[in-house]
């Protein structure tokens, strides 16, 4: 199942080999390889005008989303549509491989239905993305077997998020990481990463060889390329079924398979699918200026916990421009928190008692006394990466709500 891409990548690094290099020093068995160059920074809008920030935000959204109004509204029809290996693993020596996973989980049509569900907010924007780079439908289902769609997952080796990515490979791809944000809980930017990487891995070792980078993309290229070098030594091609690899690995493209077969064929298998719309899901705002998560769930006209889970990304409860950038909304809710974060922080959201504004001389540890209050609390509170660089006329939020 091989697979060319239809253009180079540009990677933010110094070369394509300075990233490979990057990725091979992080952990070499993990659940996470992931690569990636992020596109730059989004531009704000200008919420001082809203005929203005209603117009960006239309494009911004038109580019955000592509195409979908002509693509099928049911995300399943349009999923299955893009699938690209439904047929070929049968003739393929991991059959018996694929049908074992393929019982497992219609063992269990329950946990593949809640799965599914969890995937409501993100699946029909994955697809597209998958789509626009001409890759095969099938990894759009990636995160089903990464993480079963739960951008809060982590595991005990320190991988996190819906791609579950290590907190050095994260580092290594830009996925920034700081007391406000988490990039690799950052569903839009962990699934750009993503996917760069499975891109870049199949050309850069595979000759575009999808599955080899699925391989990689889970125990890491240079566990997978050693195996290649035996299969070869021992007279195989070296693709995916003839390597010897960690087990986890060996039944990775195995699962992948299996859960696009019964998506595929939901009643032959059992399965009961939630209904998931092929259209937006949710807006992406540019945060303009600091807001707490209450604020921007009231301006927006959603209830907080329905904005918090379209926003794993963020520690804490307060968004900032420098870290993370923007807020993911329900979709029709756009316009109201983008004219709403063009109003003053102070209107009616935030006490002045819960603000300190530094003064000269003042220091995390000084102001932590002042207000009888732990300095971390007041660091995480406020997204402070370096607590000693605070700066005269800078206001603090007092309480993390």
């Amino acid at each position: 199942m091989t697979y060319h891409t239809l253009r180079g990548r540009l990677f933010g690094f110094a070369s394509s080999l300075s990233l490979v290099g990057a990725l091979l020093a992080a952990i070499p068995y993990s659940l996470d390889s992931q690569a990636a160059t992020l596109p730059a920074e989004r531009p704000t809008l200008d919420a001082t005008s809203e005929k203005d920030a209603t117009q960006g935000r239309s494009r911004s959204l038109a580019t955000f989303w592509g195409a979908l109004d002509l693509q099928p509204r049911d995300a399943w029809k349009r999923l299955r549509a893009s699938f690209e290996w439904r047929d070929q693993w049968r003739a393929d020596a991991g059959h018996a491989r694929v049908q074992h996973w393929i019982d497992e989980y219609r063992s269990s049509p329950g946990n593949i239905a809640e799965i599914t569900e969890r995937a409501r907010p993100w699946l029909t924007w994955i697809i597209q993305q998958v789509e626009a780079r001409g890759l095969p439908g099938e990894i759009a289902l990636v995160p089903f077997v990464e993480s079963s769609f739960d951008p809060q997952a982590r595991s005990h080796f320190g991988a996190a998020g819906l791609w579950q990515i290590m907190p050095r490979t994260g580092e290594a791809l830009g996925l920034r990481l700081n007391n406000a944000w988490d990039g690799r809980l950052d569903v839009v930017r962990s699934t750009e990463a993503a996917l760069d990487y499975i891109e870049m891995q199949a050309d850069q070792w595979y000759e575009g060889n999808i599955e080899l980078s699925l391989a990689a993309y889970n125990a890491g290229a240079g566990t997978v390329n050693q195996a290649r070098r035996v299969a070869q030594s021992q007279g195989h091609a070296g693709e995916y079924w003839d390597l010897n690899l960690p087990a986890e690995t060996m039944d990775y493209v195995p699962k992948l398979l299996a859960i696009a077969a019964i998506i595929a064929e939901p009643r032959r298998y059992g399965v009961e699918l939630p209904d998931i719309e092929g259209g937006p899901a949710f807006a992406q705002v540019p945060v303009t200026r600091r807001v707490t998560l209450d604020e921007a769930a009231r301006l927006a006209g959603v209830s907080r916990p329905r904005l918090a889970r379209l926003n794993p990304g963020l520690r804490g409860d307060v968004a900032h421009p420098d870290r993370g950038g923007d807020l993911l909304v329900p979709m029709g809710h756009a316009q109201r928190l983008v004219a709403g974060l063009g109003t003053s922080p102070m209107d009616g959201t935030v006490d002045s008692a819960d603000i300190h504004v530094v003064q000269r001389g003042d220091t995390l540890s000084s102001i932590a006394s002042q207000h009888a209050l732990a300095a971390a609390d007041l660091a995480r509170w406020n997204g402070l990466d370096q607590p000693d660089a605070l700066q005269p006329g800078q206001q603090l939020t007092l309480s993390g709500r």
